[in-house]
């Protein structure tokens, strides 16, 4: 039976996170420098305000491309303002130039993308993306894998990815929720909402996940729910359940 599949980006279809990851150690580089092996700026204490800081922008304006800059200015002014050590103008435009240069780095397919949508696509599945972030910044990504082939016009870019905004493209559709699958890395903006919906549910589990994608499971799915490592192993799990 023809289902209706929506994946996710980000740490689903192509890499993300290792980019940030990339960043976070530069930005922990140049403050423990500047900072002098001062006892309270630690790369601990640095990674985990940054962290702090990092989520509370998400959880209030979404994926905005400054939040994540500002919050390596935010993190350095913390410092400052703890140690009595003379903030900088120049520091402060570094932190964020080196912030904005995550969105610099080339988009990277995770392995299997390919074939894992070529497959879903040949079996006469209809695949929809659902990504979270700014329309310029993931209209790039989008069509530097020219991913239109395999979703079209059935792409839906939000800036807050909650339960309200995954609801309002289900209901604004044509979805059957019984033959609606999401797909994404993040239980948080993926499975949570997906689960609330009504609608089945696959998570990719990441090697090293953000902590803000982690929150406890406490919606009872209504449909299927599984834990993948692997995108090659979509397809047949969801052929198995269909076909079951």
């Amino acid at each position: 039976m023809k289902q209706q599949i929506m994946f996710d980006l980000d740490d689903t279809l192509i890499h993300c996170n290792k980019y940030f990851y990339m960043v976070v150690d530069q930005f922990v580089d140049a403050m423990t420098t500047w900072f002098g092996g001062n006892a309270l700026v630690t790369e601990k204490a640095i990674r985990d305000k940054q962290t702090e800081i990092d989520i509370a922008g998400v959880a209030v304006f979404g994926f905005k491309s400054e939040h994540f800059p500002q919050s390596f200015v935010d993190t350095y002014i913390y410092f400052s303002d703890l140690t009595g050590r003379k903030r900088s103008v120049t520091e402060e435009n570094f932190l964020w130039k080196l912030g904005l240069s995550v969105y610099e780095h080339d988009t990277e397919p995770y392995p299997n993308m390919e074939q894992t949508l070529y497959s879903l696509a040949e079996a006469g599945h209809e695949l929809h993306l659902y990504t979270g972030g700014e329309l310029p910044i993931q209209r790039r990504k989008i069509e530097k894998l020219q991913l239109e082939r395999y979703f079209d016009s059935r792409i839906y870019i939000r800036r807050l990815k909650n339960n309200e905004a995954l609801e309002d493209i289900l209901s604004s559709g044509t979805f059957k929720r019984d033959m609606t699958w999401m797909i994404g890395n993040s239980i948080r903006t993926d499975v949570v909402p997906a689960l609330t919906a009504g609608i089945h549910a696959i998570h990719m589990r990441a090697q090293t996940e953000w902590e803000y994608n982690v929150v406890q499971i406490d919606v009872e799915p209504k449909g299927a729910f599984f834990t993948l490592d692997h995108l090659k192993d979509v397809p047949d799990t969801i052929h198995q359940y269909v076909n079951r």
